[in-house]
């Protein structure tokens, strides 16, 4: 598989960085609106696999701490799982952080967003 997916919001100024920086070096990747099309569970659980850092802090890193909801949620708990981050993201998007840059090489995600090159082919 070679696919290069981009979950972008092109309201966030990162995410249209990254998607420019792509393009400038001859990438179009599959871009998904994840406010448009949040990602599956699965989908989720396979981003945070293959993303880099200690295991236990993969999903929590997909988080996006500066939305309200995450602490309306309750989501800066340590002791919450996997499992219930998960739910929180597939039951509001918005906290998906972005952008998430996945490759045949793995995911990262683009902040700082030089962080997206670690992956390119």
């Amino acid at each position: 598989m070679n696919t290069i997916t981009l979950y972008h919001n092109p309201k966030c100024s990162t995410s249209c960085k990254a998607l420019a920086l792509l393009r400038e070096r001859g990438i179009e990747p599959v871009i998904v609106e994840y406010l448009k099309t949040p990602p599956s569970r699965a989908e989720l659980a396979a981003i945070a696999a293959a993303m880099d850092g200690p295991p236990e802090m993969r999903v929590r890193a997909l988080l996006r701490t500066k939305q309200p909801e995450y602490l309306a949620q309750g989501l800066d708990n340590p002791a919450l799982s996997e499992a219930q981050l998960l739910d929180a993201m597939l039951a509001t998007p918005v906290l998906i952080n972005r952008p998430i840059l996945v490759t045949p090489k793995g995911a990262r995600l683009g902040r700082p967003l030089e962080r997206i090159l670690e992956v390119l082919p």
